[in-house]
């Protein structure tokens, strides 16, 4: 094994299937940015969601993509030049990776590709246990997705943040009220059926837990670009706590359980989880 991999699997105390693969997949999701920043592509665009949440800010749960936003509108940009790059710092490192765009079918603002692998070969490189790799089906993929906003809504702000693994390097990232403000837009405006995404809201009680503060400003100008706020002229904060109130009164929290728990270390976290419990923590939400 490299040692620089060896390195980073020792942050983890792998214990189970589960946390090889988490651990597997951020691994590759660090060494995935490692290849971005080589290729100069945080001079452009800048990291946010719920992986730069985990692997810059510390949030407590695994993410599983890796999302990005241009710095400015640009219909022309393409991630394929990307994808070489990153696939290229990925096999550098021992992984047997392929990375490729994903051809859209319909129109989107958003730039797909897809980080694909097979489990069991890729667990083979990290040296995971025997008794690990005898329970992984030799026919089970692993696939990491890499989305780009190529129109980001306005009113953000960015910051530079450093990553130590597997080598020192920089990224530009979403500073936290930004990030903030895009975790409330999925939670108010995700339209998942009956899928819903516990991972929003376990976030959300990361922010508040922390007393981070919200940009209001931001989150109305994504609201506004996705159509959800057609027939108001502003976003007041009275207005957004009706909106998240609405929210949490129509959400099935077994089920957000459900979605989240496999990327947790300690699933007791969620366990107070229902609607008096979010009505009550989301009135410490602060707001600039």
């Amino acid at each position: 094994m490299n040692d620089a991999i060896k390195v980073m699997l020792d942050r983890y105390n792998c214990q189970s299937v589960n946390d090889y693969e988490n651990a597997l997949k951020e691994i590759i999701q660090e060494i995935a940015l490692l290849g971005l920043w080589r290729s100069k592509f945080f001079e452009k665009a800048a990291f946010y969601g719920g992986s730069a949440l985990r692997i810059l800010y510390g949030l407590d749960r695994f993410s599983e993509d890796l999302d990005f936003s241009l710095l400015k509108k640009d219909k022309k940009f393409s991630i394929e030049s990307y994808c070489k790059a990153v696939e290229e710092e990925l096999k550098s490192f021992g992984f047997s990776v392929s990375v490729q765009k994903k051809e859209k079918t319909v129109k989107t603002n958003i730039e797909s590709a897809f980080i694909k692998g097979g489990t069991l070969n890729n667990m083979i490189i990290i040296e995971v246990p025997e008794i690990v790799k005898k329970k992984i089906h030799s026919g089970r993929g692993l696939k990491i997705k890499l989305e780009v906003d190529i129109d980001p809504p306005a009113d953000f702000k960015t910051e530079a943040k450093y990553i130590l693994h597997p080598m020192p390097f920089s990224v530009n990232a979403y500073a936290l009220p930004y990030l903030y403000a895009g975790k409330m837009h999925a939670i108010l405006c995700r339209s998942w059926s009956n899928r819903v995404k516990g991972r929003d809201w376990y976030d959300l009680v990361w922010y508040i837990a922390r007393g981070e503060s919200l940009s209001l400003k931001h989150l109305y100008m994504r609201m506004k670009q996705s159509g959800h706020l057609n027939k108001y002229r502003s976003l007041t904060e009275y207005r957004f706590i009706q909106l998240l109130q609405d929210k949490i009164d129509s959400t099935d929290f077994e089920n957000a359980k459900k979605d989240v728990e496999p990327l947790l270390k300690d699933p007791l976290s969620i366990v107070v989880w229902s609607k008096e419990f979010f009505s009550t923590i989301c009135k410490k939400i602060k707001i600039i």
